[in-house]
């Protein structure tokens, strides 16, 4: 799902994606409502395992692009999910077979000694590794793509 690019960009993405698949792709774009002058599209594939790996690093490099690339799990591997922004970068997590997100047992280990020790509150490293950002983010553009009006709001003051 590429959630909002500016249009100059299509042919770039569309290039980068066929570059993954070895093959032209021609995507139907529409209006990303959430961003003015900037268009969104839904692409589903098959691929082997890695695919979605391939597809998130073709797309970073188109980096005014906001994008999310799933990797379902299956019988022979887990699932990924990759989000990208242009202000936070990358973010990318395990999805288990259930769609849950996975955080593995060391990653916890490290946010709970380092809220230990007080140099990050546990919760903002869960939010952390949870891609809490990313989605927060990424909602505005998600939302507005189902054909939702979208309110912006301004702090004042």
């Amino acid at each position: 799902m590429i959630h909002s690019a500016p249009a100059v960009l299509r042919p770039h993405l569309e290039w980068a994606i066929g570059a993954v698949f070895g093959h032209p792709i021609e995507l139907r774009w529409s209006d990303q409502p959430a961003e003015p002058r900037a268009m969104r599209t839904e692409y589903s594939w098959q691929g082997p395992t890695g695919t979605g790996a391939a597809l998130a690093s073709a797309l970073r490099g188109c980096q005014r692009a906001r994008f999310e690339v799933t990797e379902e799990p299956s019988s022979a591997a887990e699932g990924l999910r990759w989000a990208y922004t242009p202000r936070l970068g990358v973010f990318s997590a395990v999805i288990g077979v259930n769609g849950d997100l996975m955080v593995h047992e060391d990653r916890l280990r490290q946010a709970i000694l380092a809220d230990a020790l007080g140099s990050r509150p546990l919760v903002e490293a869960v939010a952390d590794l949870l891609g809490a950002a990313w989605d927060d983010e990424l909602e505005a553009f998600r939302y507005a793509g189902d054909g939702a009006p979208v309110r912006w709001l301004h702090q004042v003051g």
